[in-house]
């Protein structure tokens, strides 16, 4: 079997698993096909995700539900103000041999050394605890007395921040959100799914989650979607929504030129390419074109856009920003 037909069948083995994830996830978790595209979608890319919402919209569940569905090991960390780094990644321990009475230090590995790590409420720890975790996802290893220890591979880090809760807080900085691919949005489920969400919930729970997805094969994905093919016109055009995202830049539109203070940089570009050549390949498409790029614009943009005081003012959202910013970038 050549290159070719190999990428032909993985990318179907790709689609079926998909398929399969959501139906597994669907036992429990009702509506949120959006963020459940996005959250494939980022980890076929290779790349971490922020999930923010209020209190209370499963974010937790859905990252232990899809945990699952992958034969991978799996962490959740509860960020407490009181959290210090080495809860997270781990710390040289005095051990006594009694037999011989000799003593020496051993590392012992934090909870961050698995493939899957939730970091729940991560903006409820201080930011030397932030900075660990974000060190460690973009190094992908840990130093401990001089000694580097890699993290396991995948791995996959998803964080959950409540929007609206500030008070003993500490936000992440914009700089650190920027190793996130995604900023993954959950809204209010709608008045049906709500009602289906009370009645799942006030009964006895028996469904068990199958785990439809291992280490190897979603190896070979992530492999896959690097060497999906891209026309340069869409390469060209996520380039283009990103650069029209600095004020400083000529192509940015006057129209949201006074509601930013920073936009976007080269890392975004890169985030758009790839998430959407993971949104076609979840389609079962063998290339992405520019509604991909559309698609991939708000978890990989509204993150990464400082709105300026004008935009507070006048009350312009991140996403309001991105929606005019789409009308104004057209694809070439």
């Amino acid at each position: 079997m050549n290159d070719m037909s190999h990428d032909v069948v993985l990318m179907e083995e790709l689609h079926a698993a998909v398929k399969a994830i959501r139906a597994e996830l669907h036992k429990r978790i009702v509506e949120q096909d959006g963020v459940i595209a996005d959250l494939l979608a980022c980890l076929l890319a290779g790349g971490h995700g922020l999930i923010i919402g209020v209190p209370g919209l499963a974010k937790t569940m859905l990252v232990q539900s899809l945990a699952r569905c992958l034969d991978l090991e799996f962490n959740r960390i509860q960020f407490t103000p009181d959290l210090m780094p080495a809860d997270i990644t781990g710390s040289d321990i005095l051990f006594e041999d009694r037999a011989t009475g000799r003593r020496e230090f051993r590392f012992v590995k934090g909870p961050i050394f698995a493939n899957i790590v939730l970091a729940d409420e991560i903006n409820r720890t201080p930011p030397k605890t932030q900075a660990a975790l974000l060190q460690a996802m973009q190094e992908r290893e840990v130093t401990s007395t001089g000694r580097t220890w890699p993290l396991p591979a995948p791995f996959w880090v998803l964080a959950t921040q409540n929007p609206i809760e500030q008070e003993g807080t500490y936000p992440l900085p914009e700089a650190q959100q920027d190793r996130f691919m995604f900023s993954i949005a959950i809204d209010y489920p709608g008045r049906e799914a709500e009602i289906e969400i009370v009645k799942n919930t006030t009964t006895p729970q028996t469904t068990e989650l199958t785990a439809v997805l291992g280490r190897e094969k979603l190896q070979a994905f992530r492999d896959l979607i690097l060497r999906i093919p891209v026309a340069d016109s869409v390469v060209a055009y996520a380039v283009a929504l990103s650069r029209a995202t600095r004020p400083a830049d000529p192509s940015c539109p006057d129209s949201i030129r006074s509601l930013l203070t920073w936009g976007a940089g080269p890392r975004a570009s890169q985030f758009l390419i790839l998430a959407a050549k993971a949104y076609a390949a979840i389609d079962g498409r063998p290339t992405p074109d520019d509604s991909d790029v559309r698609a991939a614009a708000y978890p990989v943009l509204r993150h990464r856009l400082v709105r300026s005081f004008h935009a507070d003012v006048e009350g312009v959202s991140a996403n309001d920003i991105i929606a005019r910013l789409l009308e104004h970038v057209k694809p070439a």
